[in-house]
């Protein structure tokens, strides 16, 4: 399975990056307190997607245990250590050609932020 997260495609089919025992505490967690935890990676550093690859998978995981159906996550941080009400969420459901589409890009060079916003959430477009 294929996640989305800001302008990086995670591949969620390898090895879960939580051990069993911690799967299972993460059960009771909702999906409105995992956007939280979100916001909030994201306010701290608006890169950690690049810059802490294992946190993001971790974070991918978690969203769609929460809410399966979401396989793409934005989360906009206007700057670093930022106040974590000001970090945008968007979450949606891609079609599992799009996903392999911006997997393929990705390992050509070619998926960055403004390509990934084109792609998936427009939000330069205006």
């Amino acid at each position: 399975m294929l996640f989305l997260l800001n302008d990086v495609v995670i591949d969620l089919d390898e090895a879960c990056p939580v051990a069993a025992a911690d799967a299972r505490r993460f059960e009771r967690l909702g999906f409105d307190y995992v956007m939280e935890l979100g916001c909030e990676l994201f306010a701290e550093d608006p890169l950690l997607q690049r810059n802490d690859p294992v946190r993001a998978r971790r974070l991918a995981w978690l969203i769609r245990h929460c809410a399966p159906e979401v396989n793409a996550a934005l989360f906009a941080a206007p700057e670093t250590e930022c106040d974590p009400a000001l970090v945008e969420p968007r979450f949606c459901a891609l079609p599992q050609m799009i996903m392999g589409q911006l997997k393929q890009r990705e390992a050509r060079g070619e998926l960055d932020a403004v390509a990934a916003d084109q792609a998936v959430w427009m939000r330069l477009a205006a």
